[in-house]
């Protein structure tokens, strides 16, 4: 079979290398997944620059989500087990922890709607509690991460504000349904939140990008708000005053949901459930801005690691193709 492995780490356009290798064999609880749709994700990148928390053994391949078929002909979604990643034409994965792919999306689609949502999920109504008629804002809503929320936030039936930066990005925002969009490259984000809140900020703020996006986060949220800690796109890990927090009353809410992975499975299974129903309903759609074959798969890498793509970017097999 052809895989991508990663033998030293570095920028994925340099360091990924496509090759010719054996199928993984599969562990105790492991099964052999074809691939059918691999979804790139900004920890994709992290893994080849060797700063994710987790650190495979070189060489590896990445690809840390997918959309598969089991040798018993099953259409799974699964993160796959490093070192085995998903840019590759087998995968490894845990047996017990395969989901259903829905049947309402294709093969990107459905390798989309797992990382993302349900990190949307859990951030916005398990961490949140977000509630119809509040108002959520979302950081890099056009992104892979930003855009299930804007969606997710919307089926919840929250009025939804989006922050991007530049005017491509704000029109991808819109299509999504933000309610209003904000673009941080020629707008006052504080002073644009504020207006369109009539200056009571923010319920809820989905923040996966750090840095300068928290500062305006901490300053935006409303009395007994909640900005939701998703991760540091930007680079850069914030250092939250918590005097702020103390005399604004709002709550910072860390969110990791690999963990809920291990602590709670049963709640990963609802979450999904509930994921399902909405897409039968139509209510959330992975946005799928591109999709290119897999020897397409370390530039799709670099672009993401870059900023430089909207939704998501899916590897897909010539087959699912």
């Amino acid at each position: 079979m052809q895989a991508w492995h990663v033998h030293e780490n570095g920028e994925p356009g340099e360091v990924m290398r496509l090759e010719d290798t054996k199928p993984p064999t599969p562990g105790d609880g492991q099964v052999l997944v074809k691939v059918r749709a691999a979804n790139v994700n900004f920890p994709d990148a992290l893994l080849c620059r060797g700063q994710y928390q987790v650190r495979p053994p070189l060489p590896f391949t990445p690809g840390v989500e997918i959309c598969g078929e089991t040798e018993d002909g099953r259409r799974v979604i699964a993160n796959p087990v490093l070192p085995h990643g998903g840019f590759a034409e087998y995968a490894l994965a845990d047996s017990a922890a395969l989901l259903p792919a829905p049947d309402a999306l294709d093969d990107a689609e459905a390798a989309a709607l797992h990382i993302g949502y349900q990190t949307g999920w859990f951030g916005l109504h398990r961490r949140a509690g977000l509630q119809a008629g509040e108002t959520l804002l979302v950081h890099a809503a056009a992104g892979g991460v930003g855009s299930a929320a804007v969606q997710l936030g919307k089926a919840a039936g929250a009025t939804v504000i989006g922050v991007v930066g530049g005017s491509g990005k704000a029109a991808v925002a819109r299509e999504l349904g933000c309610d209003v969009v904000i673009d941080r490259r020629s707008e006052d984000v504080v002073a644009a939140v504020k207006e369109a809140t009539g200056g009571r900020g923010a319920d809820v703020v989905y923040d996966p990008v750090g840095g300068e996006a928290y500062t305006q986060s901490a300053k935006t949220v409303a009395f007994e708000g909640r900005i939701v800690v998703v991760g540091f796109a930007s680079g850069t890990i914030p250092s939250p005053a918590l005097n702020h927090a103390l005399v604004k009353n709002y709550s910072i809410l860390g969110l990791h949901w690999g963990l809920y992975n291990t602590k709670d499975p049963e709640l990963v299974r609802h979450c999904h459930e509930q994921l399902t129903d909405l897409a039968a309903r139509g209510a959330i759609k992975p946005l799928i801005s591109e999709r290119v074959p897999l020897a397409g798969a370390a530039g799709a890498v670099q672009k993401v690691a870059d900023g430089r793509t909207t939704g998501r970017v899916a590897v897909v097999m010539e087959e699912s193709a």
